[in-house]
């Protein structure tokens, strides 16, 4: 018992609740930073699982990925040992929009992750079920439903789809953060109790089905680049498997069985009333929406090198069980298919992330901070990205130093994050190149140079990457200085790094254009050093309406240009705001911090 008690009484700087995509990169990172570190997870054998499909990147997401890898994170490099297809997205397009784009082996992918948390010095790993989370003067008490004691300095929530976690499959639900496995329920009930506010989430997946049986000749084959680029910039010897995948359509029988089994699906017939994501609806919600249109496209996505599983992108679905088979069929190709695992639909608790700092701690429990699709998002970039950042400003607060912020000029988690924090979420928040407005600077392929430096400063990022990076910075300038007079200039991929000369040819041909973005960055930022008291109170601005007085008392933006960015405020309102931080002399702040409540 003397041992168990050790466990018991030991303080943590950091404990991490959830080992998603967002908990594996928190605690990644604040190990790394020199902090004792838990990470805790209902279930060990699905740390960083994929339970929906298993593609990495893509338009906006590839770019955060890129981010996450220049500061120090780990995901592209996890990933580039799993891909089994990996291609650019929006070649024929401009390089702001462009994107790696991989497709893993989820089980490689999840084996890599947790043999390297398993490895990492600080870092400890554990299974439980946490209930309860309770600040006890500067600390934590985190509870499991067997009663065991964890104490933290900071603590990281990023439990995902288990918070209240309901999976359904037509007219049935059941208590599941996903299908098969338990949900966190209690977890909503502290977070209440604690003062915040919640609302309620869907999202969904698609059915597996058996490559046996499957007619490819009915098919379009999507090849795989040749050669295959990393995720990562500091992958070596890359050699993906280079698998396949497929696409397909749906059929007008296909929007026969939907439509005759409407009345089966409470999450559409107006009985359950939750936001699903927009971008990423269900194969009933496009089907309702476009009720003419009878092809909608589908894509089959190998989910690993030693097995017949595929998944069936493009058709999510919570139709009950028993009608999944007839759906699937009536795909062209898939008319044998036989399904593997049921998709279904899945609802959950989420706070709203108004109540967010830029550094994703709460404004209400100092030290309390979240990740991933709690704060309202989808994806596992998202969630990865979210928890990095989390992670490093736990690590910060414990250890008393200044938090660490991107701004929206800087990378495109900064979109992310200032997006949610100003702007709030009233369905599964998506990142898109679209959000990002200075989105010609943030390019996938310069991830590093925007970054590594960051990433080096806060400890994640060795000396020996850090001075490559700096080696290829100054590489880029000479070779734009030189080139930068001659016309037509055209740069031989296949010489150099992809990287160096996709960057080198982006700087010569949008010159003109990047010079006019850096000039908008610079107004930006002066905006955002006119900065405002976390502790005011809106309603002492009488020049206010209403519902900016509302709004900015909620939000309590840290800058007049956080504040303009607040949906609802009018430029009379932000003309007060200028003037009271004017005639009141705010003065400017490094970053965002929290005070005890």
């Amino acid at each position: 018992m003397a041992g168990w008690n050790a466990v018991r009484d030991k303080v943590y700087d950091v404990i991490v609740i959830g080992a998603g995509h967002a908990g594996c990169e928190a605690a990644l990172a604040a190990s790394r930073m020199g902090c004792k570190t838990l990470l805790l997870t209902i279930n060990l054998d699905t740390i960083a699982w994929m339970p929906c499909n298993s593609s990495i990147g893509g338009p906006g997401r590839g770019q955060i990925v890129r981010e996450i890898d220049a500061l120090g994170g780990e995901m592209a490099q996890i990933a580039d040992k799993a891909t089994i297809h990996s291609r650019r997205s929006n070649t024929s397009k401009g390089p702001a929009v462009q994107a790696p784009f991989a497709i893993v082996d989820r089980r490689k992918y999840l084996l890599a992750m947790k043999y390297l948390l398993e490895r990492i010095e600080n870092l400890e790993v554990r299974q439980a079920l946490i209930k309860t989370i309770e600040k006890n003067g500067k600390r934590f008490n985190v509870f499991s439903v067997f009663e065991e004691k964890f104490v933290g300095k900071t603590v990281v929530l990023s439990a995902g789809t288990f918070v209240q976690g309901e999976v359904v499959y037509g007219k049935i639900k059941e208590p599941a953060g996903r299908y098969s496995e338990v949900s966190a329920p209690e977890i909503s009930s502290c977070l209440k109790s604690l003062g915040f506010r919640l609302g309620r989430f869907k999202t969904g997946t698609s059915p597996r089905i058996s490559a046996e049986g499957i007619q490819l000749s009915e098919m379009e084959a999507q090849h795989p680049d040749d050669p295959a680029e990393p995720l990562s910039f500091w992958t070596k010897d890359f050699n993906p498997k280079g698998l396949l995948c497929y696409k397909t359509r749906t059929t007008g029988k296909t929007l026969r069985i939907i439509s005759n089994h409407v009345k089966d699906i409470p999450l559409l017939a107006g009985e359950v009333l939750v936001a699903g994501a927009r971008y990423c609806p269900s194969i009933e919600e496009r089907v309702l929406k476009n009720p003419n249109r009878l092809n909608h496209p589908v894509f089959l996505q190998p989910q690993g090198v030693d097995n017949r599983e595929l998944y069936i992108q493009g058709l999510s679905t919570s139709l009950p069980v028993d009608v999944q088979e007839e759906l699937v069929r009536s795909v062209k190709g898939l008319e044998n298919a036989v399904i593997m695992r049921p998709g279904y639909a899945v609802m959950y608790d989420f706070i709203y992330p108004d109540q967010l700092y830029a550094t994703l701690e709460t404004k209400l429990v100092s030290g309390l901070f979240t990740a991933g699709q709690i704060n309202g998002t989808s994806g596992y970039e998202e969630a990865a990205a979210q928890g990095l950042i989390a992670g490093i400003n736990a690590a910060l607060k414990a250890k008393e130093k200044e938090p660490f912020i991107l701004d929206r000029s800087q990378a495109y988690i900064g979109v992310l994050i200032d997006d949610l924090v100003t702007k709030g979420v009233d369905e599964p928040y998506r990142m898109f190149t679209s959000r990002a407005e200075h989105r010609l600077i943030l390019r996938s392929d310069n991830a590093d140079l925007r970054l590594t430096e960051h990433g080096y400063k806060l400890g994640l990022v060795d000396r020996e990457r850090y001075l490559k990076v700096k080696e290829k910075q100054s590489y880029i300038g000479r070779m734009v200085g030189r080139l930068s007079d001659k016309k037509g200039v055209a740069i031989e991929h296949d010489v150099l790094d992809g990287h160096i000369a996709r960057e080198i040819e982006a700087s010569l041909l949008y010159k003109g254009y990047i010079n006019q973005e850096l000039k908008r960055i610079g107004k930006y930022r002066e905006l955002e050093k006119i900065r405002l008291p976390e502790d005011l109170d809106y309603m002492s601005l009488r020049a206010l309406s209403k519902e900016a007085t509302e709004k900015l008392n909620r939000i309590k933006p840290s800058s007049v240009g956080q504040a303009m960015r607040i949906p609802g405020l009018r430029q009379t309102d932000i003309e007060a705001l200028h003037i009271y931080a004017k005639k009141f002399h705010v003065k400017p702040k490094t970053g965002a911090s929290s005070s005890e409540r």
